[in-house]
């Protein structure tokens, strides 16, 4: 019996047996469903059932140990879009690349290539067992690619870039600039637009040199910014004092929103979207929090709240 089947056990309450019987069956153990992308097209999500996910879980929990450069910021317990933000505030221009179809580029032959180099297991069963297990089968194909919606795939996205973050990071700062990767997001900075003529060259000189997994840049969502322009940077927007704010736009929209709330003009729906803003800015902006609170008053969260139970009664 592999030691891992044991812990996944101890760790769900299941049964050996049942633990194996679900990662068995667990790359056709998903629900699809479509949302719409923030610009055009559809994003297919894989929603795995629930005992894949309790297993998922107990899986990353078990690998906690392996390397996340620190260059890779999503998905990360303590970090937010502010920590992938941040190393670029105090920079000049930036220039931010897409990966192209990212979950879906990473498969199941990465993960046994990556445990083969590394020796991540002394039983080679167990790396077939989880890569059954974080990996799934889409409709009409046959090939075990990592699911968008799977608990598991973000942290073994980030570990399966390790080396790739890793000599990225490292060749760019010989070139003065800044690297940080939000999942398909990466972003680079440097003093001045001249030092970013490097990055084209290196990127793809990596990328190329990568097999595993296979990396391919959307180039339609290249976008180069420099200080005379607006800069974001995951949704937040660097100001040319060095500060990472949220920006005008969502200022002005969350007090004219502030203002309906209070006056009992907003939904629930509206209400309760607005309560998270405020969670959201106050831990990327606090100063602001602290101009809405001499504004409306120190306990307005609690008022908004108090709407927003009222509206749902």
């Amino acid at each position: 019996m592999s030691d891992l089947i044991k812990h996944l056990s101890s760790e769900t309450g299941l049964s050996d047996a049942d633990v194996e019987r679900i990662i068995a069956r667990a790359p056709r153990s998903y629900k699809f469903y479509t949302i719409d992308k923030r610009t055009r097209g559809k994003r297919l999500i894989s929603q795995p059932a629930r005992e894949v996910k309790a297993l998922q879980r107990a899986l990353v929990k078990y690998l906690d140990a392996l390397p996340i450069h620190e260059s890779a910021t999503a998905y990360r317990k303590g970090k937010s879009i502010l920590d992938n933000a941040a190393p670029h505030s105090q920079s000049g221009p930036i220039k931010k690349y897409d990966f192209k179809d990212f979950f879906h580029s990473i498969r199941a032959r990465d993960w046994e290539t990556y445990c083969a180099e590394k020796g991540v297991f002394e039983d080679q069963e167990d790396v077939a067992l989880t890569a059954r297990l974080m990996f799934h089968v889409t409709p009409g194909s046959s090939i075990l690619r990592l699911a968008m919606g799977a608990p598991s795939s973000p942290w073994l996205s980030n570990v399966l870039l390790h080396d790739f973050d890793k000599r990225l990071a490292d060749e760019l700062a010989k070139e003065k600039i800044i690297y940080t990767r939000y999942a398909d997001d990466l972003t680079f900075s440097a003093p001045r637009t001249g030092h970013l003529n490097s990055v084209d060259g290196i990127l793809k000189d990596i990328i190329r040199d990568t097999d595993a997994p296979e990396l391919t840049i959307n180039a339609l969502k290249t976008v180069v910014a420099t200080t005379k322009y607006r800069r974001t940077v995951t949704g937040l927007v660097l100001a040319n004092d060095g500060r990472v704010t949220i920006g005008r736009d969502r200022k002005r929209y969350i007090r004219s929103a502030i203002y309906h709330a209070l006056k009992g003009a907003n939904t629930a729906e509206e209400n309760q979207m607005l309560l998270g803003y405020i969670a959201f800015i106050g831990s990327v902006e606090p100063d602001f929090v602290e101009k809405l609170k001499a504004k409306y008053g120190p306990n307005f969260v609690e008022r908004l709240s108090e709407a927003h139970i009222a509206n749902n009664q």
